[in-house]
């Protein structure tokens, strides 16, 4: 596939330095070392890197083991006050983790939603295309399969999951009938210890969970004590489905040249490794008018920090001219990142249309995607910090504070 210009530079490399060649000669020997390796196991497990990530995958379904079930609603976040409204990716999966979180501790099979509801805020279809960004098109479906993002059976290696589909919940159902009172039991505003020591819900087939009308993160209130978080943040982004990591693999053996022997050859002289940034404007740069007439704003510094001339600033102290730079945003306008370019060689998803056309079919796809590209970088900076080891373009912080103030575009 031809790289797009913005990547290249359209700059020529002169020979190679005695230095240079000699650390090339040896990846040469490393590579071909991998090939060996390669062409004995075809290919190596996606689930040997996970232990890496803070968990470790079981070699077998644990649904085969198990036969208790938690069910948390049709949809995440739903039923309750939340069921008229659709969350971003981000929130339902905070969401999601929460509900695999307690299946985890419980030691029951999590009966999924089998779909997730796509918002039509975060569901715009010109970031594929920046030539179409200014029209905003959007994906025609207001959901989608559950499975056509997540790999079921990858993840019930660590948290046993089904969907509630038909066919289960006609199982599940049918067996609870036949227990009687011990089939399913409904709960609300009971803890996960209680739910596991105490035998009136323990024994249940089925422990419902319908009855609270709170988003499902609020029961997972106390993540930030590190001690009770038994899923990390990266175990739902790992968990994409098989065609979206392989898409992602495509993505980043064109960026740092590590998946295919050919690549790594042709490509390591134009990008070698990278470096990525989220920059997170668009939904968040909403403000609203005081009494006064004053503008505020939840992020008073996000506009200016997610702008070009600040971005060079502020990465510049992790980032050094000339790497290559992956951007992933919900930007819309064309050629607004263009000035980072007499520093970096940029590098967007719009570059590799041609591999996540015929396999993304909604915004929320190309994000899964996007995020294993970032999670492959050297350096990769966040838009603002979700954990204190975090670097970040703005300094203002992610949760919503509901502080509404004067927005700020000047140097402080």
């Amino acid at each position: 596939m031809a790289i797009h210009p913005r990547i290249t530079g359209g700059r020529r490399q002169g020979p190679l330095p005695l230095k240079r060649a000699l650390l090339a000669a040896i990846t040469f020997a490393v590579a071909v070392s991998v090939l060996c390796l390669l062409s004995l196991t075809d290919t190596l497990s996606f689930t040997d890197t996970l232990t890496f990530l803070g968990f470790t995958p079981r070699d077998v379904d644990k649904r085969e083991g198990n036969r208790k079930y938690l069910y948390w609603g049709t949809r995440i976040d739903c039923p309750g006050k939340h069921c008229g409204s659709c969350a971003g990716l981000g929130h339902q999966e905070s969401s999601l983790r929460c509900a695999l979180e307690e299946a985890l501790f419980l030691d029951r099979i999590l009966v999924m939603p089998s779909k997730m509801c796509l918002s039509s805020v975060h569901n715009t279809k010109g970031i594929l295309h920046s030539s179409n960004a200014t029209s905003k098109p959007r994906w025609e479906t207001g959901s989608c399969a559950m499975d056509s993002l997540y790999d079921l059976d990858l993840m019930s290696r660590t948290v046993p999951v089904i969907l509630d589909n038909p066919r289960s919940w006609y199982e599940i159902i049918s067996r609870s009938t036949k227990l009687g009172e011990a089939g399913v039991v409904d709960v609300q505003g009971v803890s996960r210890v209680e739910l596991k020591e105490n035998p009136n819900y323990s024994s249940a087939l089925l422990i419902n969970r319908t009855a609270s009308p709170l988003a499902w993160f609020m029961e997972c209130k106390d993540r930030t004590k590190r001690s009770s978080v038994m899923l990390p943040y990266t175990f739902l982004p790992t968990m994409a489905t098989k065609k979206l990591r392989d898409a992602a693999n495509k993505h980043r053996s064109i960026l740092f040249s590590a998946s295919k022997f050919l690549y790594f050859l042709q490509m390591k002289e134009i990008l070698g490794d990278y470096d990525a940034i989220h920059v997170r404007r668009g939904d968040l740069l909403k403000n609203r008018k005081d009494r006064f007439g004053v503008e505020r704003s939840l992020h008073p510094h996000l506009d200016r920090d997610t702008r070009p001339e600040f971005i060079k600033k502020r990465i510049a102290r992790w980032i050094q001219p000339g790497r290559t730079l992956f951007i992933a945003s919900n930007e819309r306008t064309p050629g607004f990142f263009s000035p980072l370019s007499d520093r970096y060689r940029l590098a967007y998803s719009s570059n590799f249309s041609s591999i996540l056309d015929p396999i993304i079919e909604n915004n929320y796809q190309l994000f899964m995607v996007e995020r294993l590209i970032m999670q492959g970088a050297r350096t990769f900076v966040k838009t603002m910090k979700e954990f204190d080891k975090d670097i970040a373009l703005c300094d203002n912080p992610k949760k919503n504070t509901k502080d509404w103030q004067k927005p700020v575009y000047t140097d402080d």
